[in-house]
């Protein structure tokens, strides 16, 4: 009789993918620390491992300059342009090696490696392509379930030097040994709090968890703990999951790069808020029947007034097209806007959004005309070419005197023709 074999599975994460991804254009930055800073160059969301001695997550970037300065450390804005679009390379090279990917974020993605004979060998490959053709160092942990593929992968990267960045914990001796050596806190899904509660009944290391009755966890914590136990015990529990179904609603927000007591300004905001969440509308084939627009101040400056409100409006028809869904969202500005406050925020959200086909309405109900189809078409056509704005309504700045600070934002080097990398030769 032939039995199925053994699930396999592969977790391959990028190494400070933020970080790599600044590097690769900049290879005298190779051995400098860096970080990268969230919206309005506010406070730090990624390091570089050799940052993170000096930095914490989330410090805030005017708190830490003198440190920054003091270690060396490189500070970036954060260009999710071109992380965007070195993920999607990684992502690809990933999917055309292995039989099934399940992405998970932006820098990591689990791979069904069920099968393949010398996985380990595969995984090396892997992770030499992905080197080669991204210049984004990763690491890969193999096991028989997710849970301990991340148990591998982290690992990997803590023991680089030693795994060559992959770890297979197939083999019973390789998993017991990380089991040992791993604290509890460090596995997925165990958060800081139920690392406190399962430390206070002696369970302080992974190998404690795998070994603890997993009936016990589910009554004294939950399912999720129960299954955790049991995959750390080499039980798969969990599956790759499938791709998700279309978004239910679509929304783009970000802060100003200063506040704004003028409604024109804010119209630009909106409209170019409208210009990407329509684009991830028809990315996702999607049509839009209702429209969100608010806005509001800051909410926590003592010394502000504070004003927020929103407007829902119904399109004439279920549309994709960013000129009607743009023109909307501009005159909805007009009836939550009041003179006389700092605005720091707006945001636009696409809501009852459904598959061409899918909305029931009367014989005689407009429909979105076939000629604003082939425009939106050639519209994704040139921008997906030429990069992100290249082809945009006329309501949209290039350069918003408003918009997030970025003064220590990188180049585009994927995305935009004006921006590649340059080698000049001496």
């Amino acid at each position: 009789m032939v039995t199925d074999p053994k699930p396999v599975f592969a977790l391959i994460d990028c190494n400070s993918f933020y970080a790599s991804c600044e590097r690769v254009f900049r290879p005298d930055l190779a051995k400098v620390p860096i970080v990268v800073l969230s919206n309005n160059d506010g406070c730090v969301i990624a390091r570089s491992y050799d940052a993170k001695p000096f930095i914490k997550m989330g410090a805030p970037y005017f708190q830490i300059k003198q440190c920054l300065q003091q270690h060396g450390i490189r500070a970036f804005s954060s260009n999710y342009a071109l992380y965007g679009d070195m993920s999607e390379r990684v992502m690809s090279l990933i999917e055309a090696q292995v039989p099934a990917v399940e992405v998970y974020s932006i820098d990591e993605a689990f791979a069904d490696m069920t099968g393949i004979t010398d996985v380990t060998e595969v995984s090396r490959q892997l992770r030499a392509r992905i080197l080669q053709c991204t210049g984004i160092p990763v690491g890969v942990g193999i096991a028989a379930t997710k849970t301990l593929a991340k148990l591998a992968n982290h690992t990997a990267k803590r023991l680089q030097e030693q795994t060559g960045g992959v770890v297979n914990l197939c083999p019973d001796i390789s998993r017991d040994w990380a089991l040992r050596n791993t604290p509890v806190s460090d596995v997925w899904g165990i958060g800081r709090r139920m690392s406190a509660h399962l430390e206070g009944m002696g369970i302080t290391k992974a190998m404690h968890l795998a070994k603890a009755d997993p009936w016990m966890l589910r009554k004294k914590f939950s399912v999720v703990i129960e299954k955790t136990a049991r995959e750390l015990a080499g039980t798969p529990c969990l599956e790759l999951d499938q791709p998700d179904p279309p978004k239910q609603e679509i929304c783009c927000s970000r802060m100003f790069g200063k506040r704004l007591s003028d409604i024109a300004p804010i119209k630009e905001a909106v409209a170019t808020y409208m210009m990407r969440a329509s684009q991830k509308l028809r990315e996702q084939k999607s049509y839009c029947r209702k429209v969100r627009v608010s806005i509001r101040t800051g909410m926590f400056n003592p010394d502000e007034a504070k004003y927020a409100k929103g407007v829902v409006v119904t399109l004439p028809y279920p549309t994709d097209d960013v000129r009607l869904l743009t023109k909307t969202a501009v005159e909805a500005v007009e009836h939550v806007f009041q003179p006389g406050f700092k605005y720091s925020k707006a945001e636009v959200m696409l809501l009852d959004l459904r598959q061409p086909g899918e909305f029931s309405d009367d014989l005689f109900a407009l429909n979105q005309p076939a000629e604003a189809s082939k425009v939106m078409a050639v519209l994704d056509q040139i921008n997906n070419r030429w990069g992100r704005g290249t082809l945009r309504a006329a309501s949209v700045p290039s350069h918003p005197d408003w918009g997030m600070r970025r003064d220590l934002m990188s180049q585009s080097y994927t995305t935009r023709l004006d921006q590649l990398w340059k080698v000049s030769c001496h």
